[in-house]
């Protein structure tokens, strides 16, 4: 928000108050509170806007508060617990004419723009598959409350590659089938994987979540006529791929080079950001959508409440269908 200047951000609230004090400090945010709506604020008056990074059991009642004391909104994923709250709130929004929003970032990486001008430009070819992927570490650092969540930590995460996999493929998301596989760890609720097969039109789009890989990594990638163009979404690097042919020799040495040359290149500048803490992921590009929304009146192309309805459909079907074919 600093960064792109048009925010005042005036202050930071929290359920606990000393959690809200010091993080407030540490960010340099002028006035702080412990509060759990926005009707609780004592600023609320000077307040236009709200952005919701609470836990998502939390989402509805922080967004409806703000919606109810008229201020725009733009929440954290996943979008709501409910399909029947996200409807509730995109209504009431809509209603009020305010701007309800969500941080669906990753579609607005330097990674993801650079495949989606390889497709604009023909590089790819034509579409003939969109696949997302995701391995998680389950020792990596993950929020407490994980897997209190409907299929834990898949109904956390999960929105990244639905709402990529959606914006590569051009259309909307139709659902195929959904298998779950339970955890072998004894996790209550997160499973060990997740694989949902979709359509987008003709395209078949395939989302597979481990949640109990060795190592942490989340791939998209697009499979077209002329080549093949994917994402590392944590280094936020793209990489092509040129069809091989024949596969011959020389095909395989001269694929080799592409992705090994795409893959160092593109490195070098997300890699120098990693380290200084000035990687944003897309999130700059989210921030200045909703400041351009409340501004003008315009619809928040790609992250606005239909958009965050279209990816809380999909998880939804996939806590209902898992296991089951639907056609």
């Amino acid at each position: 928000m600093r960064q792109h200047g048009g925010f005042d951000v005036l202050v930071l609230a929290d359920r606990r108050p000393e959690r809200a004090e010091t993080e407030a400090r540490r960010v340099g945010v002028p006035n702080h509170q412990g509060a759990e709506s926005v009707a609780e604020l004592a600023l609320r008056d000077r307040v236009q806007a709200v952005t919701c990074g609470t836990a998502p059991f939390s989402h509805y009642k922080v967004i409806r508060s703000a919606l109810e004391a008229g201020k725009h909104v733009l929440t954290e994923k996943p979008f709501t617990m409910t399909l029947e709250e996200g409807e509730e709130l995109v209504a009431l929004a809509r209603q009020k004419g305010l701007v309800l929003a969500i941080v669906h970032n990753f579609q607005f990486a330097q990674s993801v723009k650079r495949l989606r001008k390889w497709l604009a430009d023909g590089r790819i070819g034509a579409v003939r598959a969109v696949w997302a992927l995701q391995l998680s570490n389950p020792a990596r650092r993950l929020p407490t409350w994980f897997d209190d969540l409907p299929l834990g930590l898949f109904y956390d995460e999960s929105p990244h590659l639905i709402y990529t996999a959606r914006a590569l493929a051009g259309a909307e998301l139709e659902p195929v089938s959904a298998t779950v596989h339970p955890s072998t760890r004894g996790l209550e609720h997160t499973p060990a994987q997740i694989d949902a097969q979709l359509r987008a039109g003709e395209v078949p789009v395939s989302i597979q979540m481990n949640l109990e890989a060795p190592v942490s990594e989340w791939h998209v990638a697009v499979l077209g006529d002329r080549g093949l163009g994917t994402v590392d979404l944590f280094r936020d690097i793209a990489v092509f791929t040129p069809n091989d042919r024949d596969h011959k020799a020389v095909d395989v040495l001269r694929t080799s080079a592409s992705a090994t040359w795409h893959h160092w290149r593109g490195y070098l500048r997300p890699g120098a950001q990693h380290v200084r803490g000035t990687l944003r992921y897309g999130n700059e590009e989210v921030f200045r959508r909703f400041h351009d929304a409340i501004a003008t009146g315009a619809r928040p192309e790609g992250i606005d409440a239909d958009d965050a309805l279209a990816v809380l459909r999909i998880q939804q079907w996939i806590l209902k269908a898992g296991g089951r074919i639907l056609v």
